[in-house]
């Protein structure tokens, strides 16, 4: 209740001054820096949200520092950051023309270690590069379709063992652009309430009818589906010409994992079909990476759709659809993704069908199985030990998806100060991108972070939690847990 007050009363000290702030340009003893209707315009319908405009300019721009950071090298495990200054409290920036060097990377989805610049990795990058260039520049209808896009479309079927697959140049676009093929008017979504922007604008554009399940609720979900199915449509009490289950295999904002056993037994009983976005899950977790179909082994011809992008585990860009056969050709043809946007970029497809051979061990090595499990053991130590500090965290233990509870709106941006001070770059998440009080640090695990690195980053995690007064947890825990532990584990045989 303490913090919960706080918070509240943050945003209302900070709300304050944001109005006092605007008196003040009001009568002209402040700059106005933000873009303003003009005078001649003001009978229009208002090009900016009043209150948006005022969150901006007076909550966001005094953290804006914390958010955008420019980076200068490949984002692995480290990376160079350009360091920047503000001389009119964050309104423009100024690179300083120092680099930041080395700073360990906490908050990119590279969850696989894939985005990597080793040349001996990239040599079929650079030959399929030569051979075909770096751009399509025609749609897969037209002549855009090579050789290696249908290979990818084979060997992303044969990785998640189901009939068909196809492929697409941007992830978001999988969700917005193929989700209105599938179902129209007269059809129901059931939509989790933590979906990512791009399922429910996908399902927007849909023209169905949505509604919203509570998150990983199954009481919810069984209320609204029996609703659904002994109602019919609104008024006409038709039944629906489809119901539609969206759902995601981690999500992003939460750690946590879907429950999909219960979704597939209720989605098997009330005749619904079931939409799953593993754009998180895919590579990064199951015991072989075939994601959350195999961390609970079920049967992938469960789930109606299978939804995920290589934009994360892969280190790529775009994602796929994947299902039965007659659902993949049904979208080669009424897709909007597929019709109208550029065919997929030639090297982002060979990275894709490198490291998908590397975890499958089509390569000839155990190297993908091993970052596979060195993830595992990343995430399960990572995850442990913040327990043990005291910090309170969200998800699943299986997510490599780490979200720490920072809650007050001032500790947010201090923390990630002091974060980058200590060369490590985290993502920090607010309101409105979260609930009001439950503010966040976004950690996200790679396998190729090593556990010195996590060591590094728990040590210096501890301190700051410590001077910020950010472990909340109410559980015993151990004022100077043990960070030294140098036992690698051996994931070689």
């Amino acid at each position: 209740m303490y913090v919960a007050v706080m918070t509240y009363l943050g945003f209302g000290i900070v709300t304050l001054f944001g109005y006092f702030r605007d008196f003040l340009r009001a009568v002209g003893v402040e700059k106005r820096s933000i873009a303003q209707e003009r005078e001649e315009q003001k009978d229009f319908v208002p090009l900016y949200q009043d209150f948006e405009n005022f969150y901006t300019r007076n909550l966001y721009m005094r953290v804006r520092d914390s958010w955008n950071r420019p980076v200068c090298s490949l984002p692995g495990p480290v990376f160079d950051l350009m360091e920047r200054v503000s001389d009119d409290y964050n309104w423009t920036f100024r690179l300083t023309g120092r680099t930041i060097h080395n700073a360990i990377n906490m908050g990119s989805y590279n969850y696989l270690g894939f985005a990597e610049n080793n040349v001996d990795f990239l040599k079929t990058v650079a030959a399929k590069t030569q051979q075909y260039g770096v751009g399509v520049c025609s749609t897969r209808q037209e002549i855009g379709t090579l050789s290696i896009h249908e290979e990818l479309e084979k060997l992303v079927a044969n990785f998640l063992k189901v009939e068909s697959a196809m492929t697409f140049g941007m992830g978001f676009a999988v969700n917005s652009m193929n989700i209105p093929a599938i179902v129209g008017k007269g059809g129901l979504i059931l939509s989790d309430e933590l979906n990512h922007t791009s399922l429910i604008l996908g399902a927007r554009l849909s023209g169905a009818t949505i509604r919203v399940f509570k998150h990983n609720n199954m009481h919810s979900l069984e209320k609204m589906l029996k609703e659904a199915v002994c109602s019919g449509q609104p008024r006409s009490h038709r039944p629906w010409k489809k119901i539609l289950i969206m759902v995601e295999g981690i999500y992003s904002m939460e750690g946590s994992v879907l429950r999909l056993p219960e979704i597939i037994a209720l989605k098997k009983k009330y005749k619904a079909y079931l939409y799953v976005d593993e754009a998180h899950s895919i590579g990064a977790v199951g015991p072989s990476g075939r994601g959350v179909t195999e961390l609970f082994n079920v049967n992938p011809s469960d789930v109606d759709v299978m939804m995920g992008t290589f934009t994360k585990s892969f280190g790529a860009a775009g994602g796929y659809i994947a299902g039965k056969k007659d659902l993949v050709d049904y979208l080669r043809g009424h897709s909007h993704s597929a019709v109208y946007a550029s065919a997929m970029s030639p090297p982002v497809t060979e990275q894709i069908i490198r490291a998908m051979k590397c975890i499958m061990g089509n390569d000839g090595s155990t190297e993908g199985i091993r970052r596979v499990r060195q993830l595992a053991e990343n995430t399960r130590y990572f995850r442990a030990r913040l327990k043990e500090m005291g910090f309170i965290i969200y998800g699943n233990d299986d997510s490599p998806v780490v979200p720490i509870l920072l809650y007050m709106p001032g500790k947010v941006v201090a923390f990630a100060r002091e974060m980058l001070e200590r060369k490590i770059g985290v993502v920090v998440v607010g309101f409105p991108a979260t609930p009001i009080t439950e503010a966040r640090a976004r950690f996200c695990l790679s396998a190729s972070h090593t556990r010195d690195m996590l060591n590094q980053v728990l040590h210096h995690m501890n301190e700051v939690g410590d001077n910020l007064c950010l472990k909340f947890s109410r559980l015993k825990y151990s004022s100077c847990p043990d960070l030294c532990d140098d036992t690698d584990l051996d994931l070689g045989s």
